[in-house]
């Protein structure tokens, strides 16, 4: 190994912590912020990890069998806040019911998929790649849409994963990495680290003459992964906000997506998740909280669009890989289940329940019964909001759902 190949790729083992991406820097980072997103429609996706209590989220506070099977879990009628005369939404979603009522939030009822899997892994990733296990998972289906809104290999950035987490299955693409960010501010750079920076930079640009794959590769990776730190500190530096979000981790995401999206970054693609909802045990103060931090985050969130004049462009998809039971169990919890709601937040979807509500005395061996596969979700969405070929992205044409306003 030559003196600059070694010492080359050693500041670029450092750099790589410095700048806090997750693995190899993707080569494609260079143009991020020089692609504008003008008025092309924008999909977020809040991923609830755990298996999310559709039932005590969405209440069925008149069905007398709603109390019988979960005598301490279930919500007192007087507490609910009503979407209608038979629905209404678990009291910590004050949030929610703002949006509803400002004609922004959709519930799509009933939601799962047929022979349902309750390992939390294998329901995620069938709802990431839209495959079974015999299936081929190399990418998933916002990976696909990605692939098809910038064909072939692009410098292009279309999609972004803001957290800490490993990167959903969801956002893998064939042709494009999407990249993983915490939060914008972890691109302030400290004296001592831009002296480092500027070493990477020096030894990127210098001559590879040998045609080393390796280094070129690191070289590449390495000098877009400064320009993009650098632009993300601009984005950091001067864009900000009127409104104030909670101080919670999702309502973070959300304020980064938001700064993201009005920085022209270029990504139509955003992906966040808020973790806990595996409630098998003592359920109820946990998913209190958990649904007052998804509510009021998401609120936020919508004010900021509004704010900044974005609300029209954005779509907000929220997800959970499997519902609860219906009954309680002994730990005064729920354990794994199949079908639940879907949320939507937008101002140009179709407000309101969607759909009816799966009976809560014809079961499945105590499950709630499907009626709309989540892939009809994905399918309306795909092609009525990003403009792309769904049945070429999940294999086959499902039917769209009345997810949006006529025009």
């Amino acid at each position: 190994m030559s003196l600059i190949r070694r010492e080359f790729l050693q500041l670029a083992a450092t750099g790589s912590a410095v700048l806090g991406f997750q693995q190899t820097a993707p080569a494609f980072w260079g143009k991020i912020a020089d692609q504008a997103a003008g008025q092309e429609n924008i999909l977020v996706v809040v991923q609830l990890t755990g298996g999310n209590d559709g039932l005590n989220t969405i209440v069925p506070y008149t069905q007398d069998e709603y109390y019988k099977q979960r005598p301490k879990l279930a919500i007192p009628k007087n507490d609910v806040l009503k979407i209608d005369d038979e629905f209404g939404f678990n009291p910590a979603l004050d949030g929610f019911s703002e949006l509803l009522e400002a004609g922004l939030l959709g519930v799509v009822q009933g939601v799962g998929y047929a022979q349902p899997n309750r390992s939390h892994f294998e329901s995620m990733d069938i709802w990431h790649t839209c495959q079974r296990k015999t299936g081929d998972r190399a990418d998933g289906w916002l990976g696909r849409a990605i692939d098809q809104m910038v064909e072939g290999v692009s410098t292009e950035t279309t999609g972004m994963h803001i957290g800490n987490r490993k990167q959903p299955l969801a956002v893998a693409s064939r042709h494009h990495r999407v990249p993983s960010i915490r939060t914008i501010e972890q691109f302030r750079l400290q004296s001592q680290e831009k002296e480092s920076i500027e070493a990477m930079r020096s030894l990127a640009q210098s001559d590879n003459s040998a045609g080393d794959s390796l280094l070129n590769f690191v070289q590449t990776s390495t000098t877009t992964a400064i320009d993009v730190s650098q632009k993300l500190q601009q984005v950091k530096d001067s864009k900000s906000t009127n409104v104030t979000y909670p101080e919670s981790e999702l309502a973070g995401k959300l304020k980064t997506v938001s700064q993201l999206i009005a920085s022209d970054i270029g990504a139509r693609v955003y992906y966040v998740e808020i973790d806990g909802f595996d409630t098998h045990a003592f359920q109820a103060p946990a998913h209190t909280a958990l649904l007052r931090e998804l509510g009021d985050a998401l609120n936020a969130f919508a004010e900021d669009l509004r704010e900044k004049g974005m609300q029209e462009q954005v779509l907000t998809m929220c997800f959970s890989e499997f519902g609860r039971r219906v009954a309680q169990n002994a730990s005064d919890g729920t354990d794994h289940g199949t079908a639940a709601p879907m949320f939507l937040m937008g101002s140009g979807i179709e407000t309101g329940l969607i759909g009816k509500h799966p009976s809560l005395t014809n079961l499945d061996n105590g499950d709630l019964k499907f009626h709309t596969d989540f892939r009809q979700v994905y399918a309306t969405i795909l092609e009525n909001w990003l403009n792309c070929d769904s049945s070429l992205i999940l294999d086959k044409q499902y039917e769209s759902l009345p997810l949006f306003i006529a025009s």
